[in-house]
């Protein structure tokens, strides 16, 4: 069974940084595509930032692209969101998530990852 564990979150001001880590307990090969996702009370889970299984590749939100950066290090297990510039509407709680290993490529669907972690907080103030 795949385990993973967020990191990361916290509370901060608009305009800083914030780096979340989030650790997996299979082997690498036993993990595909992996991704960031987040949820408010008021909102669906929505989609943030993915990678592919090599982390070649990566495809990010609209609302986060150019301040986001997602990496992942299959030497450490770990997955990577580097969150820059953070505004209010970026409060929520983040999760991580996997595919299967044989799903390689990264997708914004929440319904294609197999595989959760119990989420990080972060709060942005203004």
């Amino acid at each position: 069974q795949v385990r993973l564990d967020e990191s990361g979150g916290g509370l901060v001001r608009t305009g800083d940084p914030l780096r979340l880590s989030c650790k997996f307990s299979e082997r690498t090969l036993n993990i595909g595509a992996m991704g960031w996702f987040r949820q408010t009370p008021e909102k669906d889970r929505e989609f943030v930032a993915a990678t592919s299984a090599s982390g070649r590749s990566a495809m990010y939100a609209d609302s986060v692209r150019e301040r986001f950066t997602i990496s992942r290090d299959n030497t450490k297990n770990a997955l990577y969101l580097q969150m820059n510039n953070l505004k209010p509407e970026d409060t929520a709680v983040y999760f991580c998530a996997a595919r299967p290993e044989v799903s390689i490529a990264p997708t914004p669907r929440d319904w294609e990852y197999d595989y959760w972690g119990q989420g990080t907080q972060v709060t942005v103030s203004s």
